[in-house]
């Protein structure tokens, strides 16, 4: 599967942005789907997971109550929304796919996922 991510830029803290990942070449309701960031100089860090229904939903400590994953089978397209913006956002993120049978399952581990996505930068400025 091939992993399109977009809708980075450059926002002031406090802004909001949407991130969105489109998926093609494989049936996208099969794969549970993660976002990941990676700051310079850090390791890359686990964001939020949804599992191939929908239905279960995980979010890093750091991000809880701020952002919200979503997809949209239909469209094979996973979405981030990123309320409340704060500088110690600022990263390049990435969504990855999971090929797991379980549907109601989202791993926050990286070596869990098959396929990224190529990253998109994210700026929040002070």
């Amino acid at each position: 599967v091939q992993l399109q991510a977009s809708g980075g830029g450059l926002v002031q803290a406090g802004g909001s942005l949407r991130l969105s990942c489109a998926a093609s070449g494989r049936t996208f309701s099969g794969y549970a789907m993660g976002w990941f960031r990676q700051a310079p100089g850090k390791e890359r860090e686990f964001v939020a997971s949804i599992s191939r229904n929908g239905g279960i939903r995980e979010y890093s400590d750091s991000v809880k109550g701020r952002f919200t994953i979503s997809r949209y089978n239909a469209k094979n397209t996973v979405y981030l929304q990123m309320n409340s913006l704060e500088p110690e956002d600022t990263a390049i993120y990435y969504c990855a796919a999971d090929h797991t049978i379980n549907p109601t399952y989202g791993s926050s581990w990286p070596e869990d996922y098959d396929y990224w996505g190529q990253g998109t930068q994210v700026t929040v400025s002070s």
